[in-house]
């Protein structure tokens, strides 16, 4: 009687085959496979997206376009947008967003120009100064959100509104001169030096790169760097996933936050001390579009605007896919306004293609 009622093998092999459990592979589909690689590695799309662009501009524009010198002069183009996209990235991580960052970087600059002409600090002291000006006001926005609680979008909307009114107030509304700086203050345009690589002997052709551009890209690498291989990178994505399971975690919120913003506005001095050597004079009404640029080069670059997921390279594609449009439909002869609409596009489908990927679960 036992051994019949113990033949557990004979059962399942008498059985139906609707009887014995099984789960199915819901990721075998071609499109489910597409979805599953874009939330494991969300800056296909805008690495995707760049490429494609290269191509088909290169197609129609020929040299023109697909040139040493058109390629590295998008690259001087996008750079404080750019560096500002970095900045931007850390914060919008934490589920956060800061609207005060292309203020923060134009008061720094401003700072490091009337503390050497102004007041005669020795030029060295005024860029430190810069920096640290950003990293403080920086530090104040997110104390305000971690240890204030006020939501980040109110925090750095009234920021932004400060810093502007005193950057206008501090300067008098009046620009520092690039011919003054040349002669007397030549570190404030360092990021603006030029340098070719691959030019003949007459010093024509080649690529024309600049220190900031070289800045940015050292900027992301690093930050690509901590995001990936230190305890605080995790943290950032932590926070910003889920920030309740990371405070039980043993994670430090609210200092992973306050240093976030911090090292945002650092680096946004630094994307100050770039703009000088872009245009080249000290300029309070330079970059107003900088919070509103970065913000569209993140998400077109991939990072959820919701938190937790994302590559800080992504915003880099997305401020060169804005360089390249740019300069391929002005080389074109289209009407600046195409290209609004074309980036206004680009961010809807970047955030549907963001919501579509949320659906797969990691």
């Amino acid at each position: 009687m036992s051994d019949k009622n113990d033949d557990y093998e004979s059962v399942v092999k008498t059985g139906s085959a609707e009887a014995v459990a099984h789960f199915e592979d819901d990721r075998k589909g071609v499109l489910a496979r597409v979805q599953h690689a874009l939330h494991v590695n969300p800056a296909l799309v805008p690495l995707f997206v760049l490429v494609a662009s290269i191509i088909i501009f290169g197609a129609l524009l020929g040299t023109k376009f697909f040139s040493p010198f058109a390629l590295t002069l998008i690259l001087q183009q996008v750079q404080i947008v750019g560096i500002v996209a970095a900045a931007q990235s850390l914060v919008i991580l934490t589920a956060g967003i800061d609207l005060s960052v292309g203020a923060i970087a134009v008061l720094s600059s401003v700072i490091m120009g009337q503390f050497t002409f102004r007041y005669g600090v020795p030029v060295e002291i005024a860029v430190v100064s810069g920096l640290a000006f950003g990293t403080l006001i920086g530090a104040i926005n997110g104390w305000l959100v971690a240890a204030m609680r006020l939501p980040p979008f109110i925090v750095t909307l009234g920021m932004w509104q400060i810093v502007l009114a005193a950057n206008f107030l501090y300067s008098a509304n009046e620009t520092i001169r690039s011919q003054e700086i040349e002669a007397d203050a030549p570190l404030l345009q360092l990021l603006g030096t030029t340098f070719k690589i691959g030019a003949d002997a007459d010093g024509r052709g080649g690529a024309t790169f600049t220190y900031g551009v070289i800045a940015m890209v050292l900027i992301f690498a690093i930050l690509a760097y901590i995001l990936s291989q230190t305890a605080w990178g995790r943290h950032i994505y932590a926070v910003g996933d889920d920030p309740e399971a990371a405070q039980l975690s043993g994670v430090n919120v609210r200092g992973t936050l306050i240093s976030v913003y911090a090292v945002t506005g650092f680096i946004c001095a630094i994307a100050g001390w770039a703009l000088i050597g872009r245009i080249g004079s000290v300029s309070p009404t330079s970059g107003q579009l900088l919070n509103i640029e970065s913000i569209t080069a993140v998400v077109i670059g991939g990072i959820s605007l919701f938190g937790g997921r994302g590559s800080i390279m992504g915003p880099l594609f997305g401020a060169l896919i804005v360089g390249v449009f740019t300069l391929g439909l002005r080389l074109a002869g289209a009407d600046a306004q195409w290209t609004f609409l074309l980036i206004g596009a680009l961010i809807i489908g970047a955030v549907a293609v963001d919501q579509w990927i949320r659906k797969v679960s990691a």
